[in-house]
C-alpha cells in the first residue's frame, strides 16, 4: 500500500483530526453575523455593554497596573480615575456623535500626556477615530486624526527621552492603520449595498418583464380566441341561417347544412379543448401545428358552405414564408371574411349576392394579402364598426413583424369592404421569391358560390 492510498482510507475512515469538522472560517462568519444582527436590533443594549466593558478595563489599569507603563509615577489616583472615565464613559455615544466624543476625550488625553500618567485608556480614542472613518467624510477624518496627535506632541515634548520612538510613533501608526481599517470597512459596506441595491433592482426588472411577458401573452392567447371561436360561431350562424331558408324547399339541403354546423362545432371545440389543456400545462394535452397557409383552402370552404361565395387568388410561392407570417396571413384573412360573414348584407346594392375576393401576392418585398367584399357600405346600410377586437388583434398580429393593415370602405366608386396586409419580406433562409412575372401567373383560382345561392 502506497502513501496515498493509506492517506485516503485514513481519511475516508473517519479518523482525520478534519473530519466532519466545519471550517473556522465559517464559524466566525456566523458568530459575526450573530453578533451583527443583535447589534441591529437592540442597538443601545450592545453599546451598554461595550462601553460597560472597557470602563471596567480602564479602572481595573487605574487601580495600579498603570505605574508599570508610566512616565511619572507621581499622578495622584483620583486624577487617574478621572482620566480612564473620561477615555472610556464617551464611548456610549461613538456612533451617534464620533467627532463630539473625541472633542469631550481631548481634554483628558492632554492633561494624559502633560502628566506624564501614560494611561493605556488613552487608547480608546482609536475607537473614535475608526468610528468616524467609518461614517464621516474624508476631510473630518483628517481633522480628527490631527485632533488625536496633539497629545501625543504635547508629551512627546514634555519628555522627550525616548518618547517619540515609545510613544509618538507608535501611537501615529496606530491612528493610520485604524482609520484604514475604517475606510477599508466602509468601502466593503458600500460595494454590499450597492449589490443589494443591484440586485432589488433586477429582481424589480425581472418581476416587470414576468408582468409584460404575461401580459403579451394574455394578448396572443385573446387573439387565439376571438379568431377560432369567433369565425366557428359565424360560419355556424351561416349554416343555421342558409339550412332554415332550405328547410322550406329542399329537405336534403337542410340536412346538409346541420351536418356542416356539427362538423365545424366539433372543430371548434376541439381546438378550443387544445388552447385550454395547453394553457393548464395539461401533460396529455394534444397539440397541432399552427395554421398555415397550405390551410387557406380548408378555411374558404368553410366559409362557402356558410354560404358567401369567395374566390381566392395566390400569386408565388407558398412556401417561403417563416410559419410565424403565416399564421398571421392565416389570421388575418380568416378575420377578414369572418367580418363579412357577420356584418355584409346578403346581397349588395345591383341586387346580386355578395361576395369576398382573396389575394395573395409574394414579391420580394413581402407578402401582401387583400381581402374585399361586395356587401353595401355606409351608415344607411352597413353596421360595421370601424374598430373593434377583431380589427385591433389584427393590427397586433401585423405590428409583431413590423407589417402594417388597412381596413375600411373600399375606394370610391367600388362597393363594400377592404382588409389590406402588407408584411415586409422575412423570409426562410435558403428561398428566394421571385417577382411576379409579367403575365400575373396565378397558382389558384377558384370561384364557387355559397349554398344559400345553390
Amino acid at each position: 500500500m502506497d502513501v496515498h492510498t493509506a492517506a485516503k482510507e485514513h481519511v475516508t475512515s473517519g479518523e482525520g483530526w478534519s473530519a466532519g469538522a466545519r471550517p473556522l472560517t465559517g464559524r466566525l462568519n456566523r458568530l459575526v453575523g450573530r453578533l451583527r444582527s443583535f447589534d441591529r436590533r437592540h442597538p443601545l443594549t450592545w453599546d451598554l455593554h461595550v462601553t460597560a466593558f472597557f470602563v471596567v478595563a480602564a479602572l481595573v489599569d487605574a487601580s495600579g497596573g498603570w505605574r508599570n507603563v508610566t512616565l511619572n509615577a507621581a499622578v495622584p489616583v483620583w486624577l487617574v480615575v478621572s482620566m480612564s472615565l473620561g477615555f472610556s464613559v464617551p464611548l456610549l455615544w461613538r456612533r451617534g456623535h464620533p467627532v463630539a466624543m473625541l472633542l469631550v476625550m481631548l481634554p483628558f488625553a492632554l492633561v494624559n500626556s502633560w502628566s506624564g500618567a501614560h494611561l493605556q485608556a488613552s487608547f480608546l480614542q482609536l475607537v473614535i477615530v475608526y468610528n468616524i472613518a467609518l461614517r464621516l467624510p474624508l476631510r473630518t477624518l483628517a481633522g480628527s486624526v490631527t485632533l488625536a496627535l496633539a497629545p501625543l506632541l504635547l508629551g512627546a515634548t514634555r519628555y522627550p527621552e525616548d518618547s517619540w520612538n515609545q510613544q509618538f510613533m507608535p501611537a501615529m501608526n496606530s491612528l493610520a492603520v485604524v482609520a484604514l481599517l475604517g475606510l477599508a470597512v466602509r468601502s466593503r459596506q458600500e460595494y454590499t449595498a450597492a449589490l443589494v441595491e443591484r440586485a432589488q433592482r433586477l429582481e424589480v426588472e425581472r418581476d416587470q418583464q414576468a408582468q409584460l411577458a404575461a401580459a403579451a401573452e394574455r394578448a396572443r392567447i385573446a387573439r387565439e380566441m376571438h379568431d377560432i371561436i369567433g369565425h366557428n360561431l359565424s360560419v355556424i350562424t351561416g349554416l343555421a341561417d342558409g339550412g332554415s331558408y332550405a328547410a322550406k324547399k329542399n329537405p336534403q339541403r337542410a340536412t346538409e347544412a346541420l351536418e356542416a354546423i356539427g362538423t365545424t362545432s366539433r372543430q371548434a371545440l376541439a381546438e378550443l379543448r387544445r388552447l385550454l389543456d395547453v394553457l393548464r400545462e395539461t401533460p396529455t394535452a394534444e397539440l397541432a401545428p399552427q395554421p398555415a397557409l397550405a390551410d387557406l383552402d380548408h378555411l374558404v370552404d368553410g366559409v362557402r358552405a356558410a354560404g358567401l361565395p369567395v374566390r381566392m387568388t395566390v400569386h408565388g410561392p407558398t412556401d417561403s414564408l417563416a410559419a410565424g407570417q403565416q399564421l398571421t396571413v392565416y389570421r388575418v384573412v380568416q378575420e377578414a371574411l369572418t367580418n363579412t360573414l357577420k356584418h355584409a348584407h346578403r346581397v349588395d346594392r345591383s341586387g346580386e349576392p355578395t361576395r369576398a375576393d382573396v389575394d395573395v401576392s409574394y414579391a420580394p418585398d413581402g407578402v401582401t394579402a387583400t381581402i374585399t367584399d361586395s356587401g353595401s357600405t355606409g351608415p344607411q346600410h352597413r353596421n360595421r364598426p370601424a374598430t373593434g377586437r377583431g380589427i385591433t388583434g389584427m393590427r397586433e398580429r401585423a405590428a409583431l413583424y413590423d407589417g402594417t393593415l388597412e381596413a375600411g370602405p373600399s375606394p370610391h366608386p367600388a362597393d363594400g369592404w377592404r382588409v389590406r396586409l402588407h408584411l415586409p419580406g422575412i423570409h426562410l433562409p435558403g428561398t428566394h421569391l421571385p417577382g411576379p412575372p409579367k403575365d400575373a401567373a396565378v397558382t389558384a383560382v377558384t370561384v364557387v358560390k355559397g349554398t344559400a345561392d345553390q
